[in-house]
């Protein structure tokens, strides 16, 4: 790995989509461009995958740099290089990047907000900024605003809009996460039940207020997360044919599952509702077992962060720690800091499930700017 800079700094718990794909990997199709007859309205509820600067905006911090390098030039309040998925999906769509509910600083909410927080999981439900907590901020900007705008006030979303939003989730990976720190992989398989019965909450809660747009992610190879791999006991049955995590990789995988049976159960359940529920795990872990295929080096090793080969993890000198070490920009790495990833990952991702190829039912974006 190119060794470019160190750190000093502690860190703290699209070119449009198809020009970067034009450049990097032609064979991807193409991103798909808005056909929106008016300005579409998204809310996102996730974690770190997509929150795009509501862990900074609550806590009142920055993150340091080399975070946002890429695209941003300067920290941005995402735990990456540059853009995430959901910044390049509000670029297919021809919307603002999404302004965190948190941001005080005048905000806009006309597209929409990001409820997403670094660190958020399902369970437990009260604690900030879980699931729960998320979908209770949204009840609350879905009963004021729009009566705050009925009395002069500008940069939010009317009453009619919430019923044609799209609603974005992606959430669960922390749950998995965490839970593998202290329960056998039995007890881990137990919990998920718990983790989809959140998200069910979470969906129901939003449908009763009038939302009937849903676009669901399912969780990512989890075992092929390089913080994973370096922290993780192991021996080599434990390891998949591409280096990878057996065991955390079912843990996803029967997650997954889980969560697909409720989104098809809820497709048959919410009157005049759509639940788009995207494999996300498959677009992830096709990138790694087929890195050198699309250009990309050192799969299972992290851009930014201490230790070198294989996986350059030390929890002690985590990315922006005084003693990291970094790749040369524009380096082809799919993993920014052993947990997130790069901005050209995140591309390649954003890609695929604009293809409509991951999901079910099997449609786009577009297809909800046809509802609005």
């Amino acid at each position: 790995m190119g060794v470019v800079k160190e750190g000093c700094f502690p860190l703290f718990p699209f070119f449009t989509l198809h020009v970067i794909l034009s450049l990097s990997i032609p064979l991807l199709p193409l991103s798909v461009h808005s056909k929106c007859a008016k300005n579409p309205i998204i809310f996102n509820f996730g974690d770190s995958n997509s929150d795009t600067g509501g862990y900074v905006d609550g806590l009142g911090l920055d993150f340091v740099p080399p975070n946002g390098r890429t695209y941003f030039h300067q920290p941005a309040g995402r735990l990456s290089d540059g853009r995430l998925m959901i910044d390049f999906l509000c670029e297919s769509l021809n919307t603002s990047y999404l302004t965190p509910y948190l941001n005080s600083l005048g905000p806009n909410f006309t597209n929409g907000a990001n409820f997403a927080i670094i660190g958020s999981a399902t369970l437990p439900r009260y604690v900030p900024f879980s699931l729960h907590v998320q979908v209770s901020q949204f009840l609350r900007f879905r009963s004021h605003s729009p009566a705050l705008m009925s009395n002069g006030y500008k940069d939010l979303v009317g009453d009619g809009d919430f019923e044609n939003a799209l609603y974005t989730i992606d959430i669960g990976q922390n749950d998995l996460a965490a839970s593998f720190d202290s329960l056998s992989y039995s007890q881990v398989i137990d919990r998920i039940p718990s983790f989809i019965t959140e998200i069910k909450y979470a969906i129901w809660s939003i449908y009763q207020k009038g939302g009937k747009n849903f676009w669901v992610h399912n969780t990512g190879p989890l075992g092929c997360l390089p913080q994973k791999l370096a922290s993780f006991a192991r021996d080599g049955s434990e390891l998949d044919e591409h280096g990878c995590l057996v065991p955390l990789n079912n843990a996803a995988k029967a997650f997954n599952a889980q969560l697909g049976d409720l989104c098809k159960q809820l497709n048959s359940q919410l009157i005049n509702a759509t639940i788009v529920y995207v494999d996300i795990y498959s677009i992830k872990y096709d990138l790694i077992a087929n890195a050198s295929n699309y250009g990309f080096t050192s799969p299972l090793m992290a851009c930014c962060g201490y230790g070198g080969p294989p996986y350059n993890y030390n929890a002690n000198i985590t990315c922006g720690r005084t003693g990291y070490t970094v790749c040369h920009e524009g380096s082809k790495f799919i993993s920014w800091d052993g947990v997130h990833y790069t901005e050209a990952a995140n591309a390649i991702f954003a890609s695929n499930i604009l293809s409509s190829n991951y999901s079910t039912p099997s449609v786009n974006f577009n297809f909800f700017c046809n509802k609005i």
